[in-house]
C-alpha cells in the first residue's frame, strides 16, 4: 500500500476531538449536547465541533436527535471501536507519508520508498489494531475513573 505522497509535518487532532465528543455524548445521553456545549469541553471552537460532528454523521456513528438539540450515538459505545473513529474522521493515511521524488540515482535514493513503504505499513497495521482493540467504551471507563 502507497502511503501517499510528501506530509504536511502537521498531525491532525480530529480523531482526538471526536473520541471526546463521543465520550461526552455517551457518558451524557439526556444532555442536549449542542456544538457549544461540547466545545466548552473541548476547549475549541464550536464550528470545529461542528466539522467533527458532520464528519461523525456522515459514517453513521452519530445522528441528531429530532425536535432536540444535540446528538446521540447511533449504536452502544461498546461496540463503536476507536479504529471506526479514526476512519471517521481522518482524510486517508494521516499516520505517515513517503516524500515525494527521492533521487533514483543514489544508492539510498533508489531503494528508501521501497523499504520505507514495507516498515511504514507495519507501522500502520499496529497502530490500527491497537485501535480497533479499544472502544468508545473503554475510554468513558477510563476517564469517569479518573474523575472520582
Amino acid at each position: 500500500m502507497t502511503m501517499g505522497s510528501a506530509s504536511t509535518g502537521k498531525l491532525s487532532t480530529r480523531t482526538a476531538m471526536a473520541v471526546h465528543i463521543l465520550t461526552l455524548v455517551g457518558a451524557n445521553p439526556d444532555v442536549a449536547h449542542s456544538s457549544e456545549w461540547l466545545a466548552g469541553s473541548l476547549g475549541v471552537h464550536p464550528v470545529m465541533v461542528r466539522q467533527v460532528t458532520s464528519r461523525l454523521r456522515a459514517a453513521g456513528l452519530v445522528e441528531t436527535r429530532r425536535g432536540k438539540a444535540g446528538l446521540r450515538l447511533t449504536r452502544p459505545a461498546s461496540a463503536m471501536t476507536l479504529l471506526d473513529v479514526y476512519r471517521a474522521v481522518e482524510d486517508g493515511d494521516a499516520l505517515l507519508a513517503l516524500h515525494a521524488r527521492p533521487n533514483p540515482s543514489c544508492p539510498v535514493g533508489s531503494g528508501i520508498q521501497a523499504v520505507l513503504e514495507d516498515v511504514f505499513e507495519e507501522a500502520r497495521t499496529a497502530f490500527e489494531r491497537s485501535l480497533a482493540a479499544c472502544t468508545v467504551a473503554d475510554v468513558m471507563a477510563r476517564v469517569l475513573s479518573r474523575a472520582g
